[in-house]
């Protein structure tokens, strides 16, 4: 029955990928340099704290919200990408209702150093970067593709789909791995979010999603908003597709080759090998 699951599922995957995803930007070359992906989690405050030199020497990858930190330029990361449709939204003056959002691509536009960044294939540039040549557009596939390992893998080499990127950070190691990066440590992936979430007297889910940086009122009452109307098992449910994701990251890694390290302490993720940043 596993074998026949996975031969359907490879085929669903293939008519997504022809309703749903276009040509990506071009696969890198292999890179004998380490990438450390830098996640949003509470642990990166330390991870800077500690390691700001290691990080700005290498080779790094943001994402989300990290230009809105002090951080950003000071750590100036090569590689930048966004996967909320929440980043895309726009009234008819071309801006976000949301000002952190307008903050966001305020700041990504001041960027002064040579960065890539990343964004769906379907996603509109803003105005606001489209004239600044430190700044490279590339695109990416949000397809999820899953079944038979062989024509799956195929599609995850061609950038037409990936494990189901129930986050930026799954979209993000994809991303490195057809950049060409070989060598990549994650930080910042605390991911412990079961620790924060429950169910108030009215049965109203609560998560409260921390970062390095400090989320003000709005994003928590934006947070707060997306989550209405969801149910607990709905969201275990997406918890258990992103954890399952990242094991069919690492099996997908194997076989090119990868080695992926989680250097986040107390990371939740259990499909990559730990250690501590050195």
């Amino acid at each position: 029955m596993g074998t026949i699951k996975n031969i359907i599922d490879a085929v669903a995957s293939f008519g997504k990928v022809l309703l749903l995803s276009k040509r990506p930007s071009p696969a890198g070359s292999p890179k004998n340099e380490l990438l450390i992906i830098m996640g949003n989690g509470p642990s990166l405050r330390e991870t800077i704290a500690n390691h700001s030199d290691l990080l700005k020497m290498s080779k790094t990858l943001a994402v989300n919200f990290a230009a809105n930190a002090d951080s950003y330029f000071e750590l100036k990361p090569d590689i930048y990408v966004l996967a909320d449709p929440h980043f895309f939204r726009v009234g008819e003056d071309g801006l976000s209702s949301d000002p952190n959002v307008r903050r966001l691509w305020e700041n990504i536009a001041k960027t002064e150093w040579n960065m890539a960044l990343y964004l769906p294939c379907k996603a509109k540039i803003p105005d606001s970067i489209k004239h600044n040549t430190c700044i490279k557009i590339k695109r990416y596939n949000l397809t999820p593709g899953e079944g038979l390992e062989a024509p799956v893998h195929w599609l995850y080499r061609k950038g037409l789909a990936m494990p189901r990127p129930r986050n930026v950070l799954i979209a993000s190691i994809m991303i490195a791995l057809r950049e060409g990066y070989r060598d990549i440590y994650i930080v910042g992936a605390d991911h412990t979010w079961s620790r924060d979430l429950w169910v108030d007297d009215k049965n109203r889910v609560i998560s409260v999603q921390k970062h390095f940086y400090k989320d003000n009122d709005k994003e928590f009452e934006r947070v707060a908003q997306e989550y209405a109307g969801y149910h607990l098992h709905d969201i275990l449910n997406s918890l258990t597709i992103a954890f399952r994701s990242y094991h069919q990251i690492a099996e997908y890694a194997r076989k090119i080759g990868a080695k992926i390290t989680n250097c986040t302490p107390g990371s939740f993720i259990d499909a990559f090998p730990r250690s501590s940043l050195k």
